[in-house]
């Protein structure tokens, strides 16, 4: 028909008015037909984010045309999205999905069955995958946390040789003690002067001292100023939070060009790779002559496929993804332990039984690797409060290939899944009635809860391989402390916020009052 119009309109014979009504009637038919078409677009979009596959075999919020959930997702407050998550699965069930524009489809499931599925069984199905790799990438960049396949497999590979247990009673003695001690030396003084002590910043600035020594063989001097703001730690929390909250937004780089936050985010990014590589030129200007590499000689150490050296751009990359594992996530599960411990609503007898071990254990003396192994109970403390308040709170991977989950659940390849850690520690399923209380004893009766129900420290290949030497370094602090102080939250009613990003910092701090213990035999 188009043609036969547009043959008409070449003919000089046919009359101007003729030619003016066929023009009106081309344009016309055109405007239909454009019209009818974005009427079938919003009609197959009506509940979905464009070019989302519709499914109607999914429960979940119902979204909007074209743009799915997106106005739900931007709604909640980004120190919520733990509990809303938590909310909505309460609503929903253990698997519910949601559709927000550029990621297309993201499965919520708490089931640690399906976890097991998709972190072990069929591990390979699952990636991180370009998408994620890009939203993260000012942070993690070609780092461990951030890459797939055998880009992660070697760099796990080569960090699994400083994770063993003749260097873990090494740490013990020469690192996390010596470290433990000047902070205590703070805390003297803090408790002789009545001040109050920001026990969240203290505990970041014991583990980035402590990583350094034992993964750079630097250490950063952070326990020496306490009180210093430490440009590195700054930049590096901001551009925590930056990278979490794109995962919320479909258009993130139109958004931090607005706003100008991208220019801070180049200020905050040089910071941090700046941190970086003044860390790998104090290696190759002063050596290495240790018996044992630590983790920065293995990798430099190391050989691409084509034979050279990994360049100066990956090994900052390690550098920073690995102070995320060693700084963050143990600094925050202390935190969030201490606050637990010293809440209103906690029953004392808990404390009271973790200073008792400690008392027993130790006899006034200092952690030993021998004496921690020994350390039931505060072992128990810290993974109960990983529980509650897990220092990673939640996870996303990409299909890579279609699948079928255990409980009968499709998905298919390029469907983002995603689990809160958070959710699955507060699941009266998993973890009883109980599920919502601070209850350490839970660990101490039967037999420890699996991997996928308890998924603070991951699952299947990518099991975090630091998960003892947290532990290890974690309690060793905690028992030192506990040996000579007591402590109390400034406010032991309020739950402290946390700050939105890939692991659970506390928005303000955690002020707390400090008093030497009466009692204490311990001796510096």
């Amino acid at each position: 028909m188009d043609n036969v119009v547009k043959n008409i309109l070449r003919t000089s014979e046919a009359s101007p008015t003729l030619k003016t009504v066929l023009r009106s009637l081309s344009r016309r038919n055109m405007s239909r037909l454009l019209g009818v078409y974005i009427l079938w677009v919003i009609f197959k979009y009506r509940s979905t984010a464009i070019g989302t596959r519709p499914r109607y075999d999914l429960k979940g919020p119902r979204g909007w045309p074209l743009v799915g959930n997106m106005f739900l997702m931007l709604s909640i407050p980004r120190n919520q999205i733990s509990q809303k998550n938590e909310q909505l699965h309460a609503k929903y069930g253990t698997t519910w999905a949601y559709t927000v524009p550029k990621l297309g489809r993201i499965i919520q499931f708490s089931d640690p069955d399906v976890l097991e599925h998709v972190l072990k069984t069929n591990f390979w199905a699952y990636e991180k995958g370009p998408l994620v790799q890009e939203t993260l990438s000012d942070l993690l960049g070609t780092g461990i946390f951030g890459v797939d396949g055998e880009h992660w497999r070697w760099q796990r590979k080569m960090a699994s040789h400083i994770f063993n247990v003749k260097a873990f009673r090494t740490y013990t003695s020469s690192v996390f003690v010596k470290e433990a001690n000047i902070a205590i030396e703070y805390l003297d003084k803090i408790a002789d002067e009545g001040r109050t002590v920001d026990m969240h910043n203290l505990f970041h600035l014991f583990t980035l001292d402590s990583f350094g020594e034992i993964s750079f063989s630097q250490t950063f001097g952070c326990l020496n100023r306490p009180e210093q703001e430490v440009e590195f730690a700054s930049a590096f929390d901001r551009l925590n939070t930056v990278v979490f909250n794109r995962l919320f937004e479909g258009a993130w780089e139109l958004h931090e060009w607005a706003t100008g936050l991208n220019k801070q985010v180049a200020r905050d990014k040089k910071i941090v790779n700046d941190f970086a590589m003044n860390i790998i030129n104090h290696r190759r200007k002063n050596g290495y002559n240790k018996p044992d590499k630590d983790l920065l000689q293995l990798f430099m150490d190391m050989d691409t496929e084509d034979g050279k050296p990994l360049s100066d751009e990956m090994l900052c990359c390690l550098v920073l993804n690995f102070i995320i594992a060693g700084r963050d996530t143990t600094a925050q599960a202390l935190s969030w332990m201490f606050y637990l411990l010293h809440r209103s609503n906690t029953d004392p007898t808990i404390l009271s039984k973790l200073v008792k071990e400690v008392d027993d254990k130790l006899s006034g003396g200092i952690p030993t690797y021998e004496a921690y192994k020994t350390m039931r109970y505060s072992e128990a403390c810290l993974y109960e409060a990983l529980r509650l308040y897990p220092s990673v709170p939640r996870n996303i991977k990409v299909a890579v290939q279609d699948d079928v989950w255990p409980d009968g659940t499709k998905v298919y390849k390029g469907e983002f899944v995603c689990w809160s850690s958070w959710a699955m520690g507060r699941s009266t399923a998993s973890w009883g009635h109980d599920a919502r209380e601070y209850n350490p004893e839970r660990w101490l009766t039967g037999e420890k809860p699996s991997p996928t129900k308890f998924p603070s420290f991951h699952a299947g290949p990518r099991t975090c391989l630091g998960q003892q030497f947290a532990t290890l370094e974690a309690v060793t602090i905690m028992s030192m402390l506990f040996q000579r102080f007591n402590f109390e939250l400034v406010d032991p009613i309020t739950e402290p916020e946390y700050v939105p990003g890939l692991t659970l910092a506390m928005a303000k701090g955690l002020p707390m009052r400090v008093k030497r213990r009466a009692d204490t035999a311990f001796a510096l």
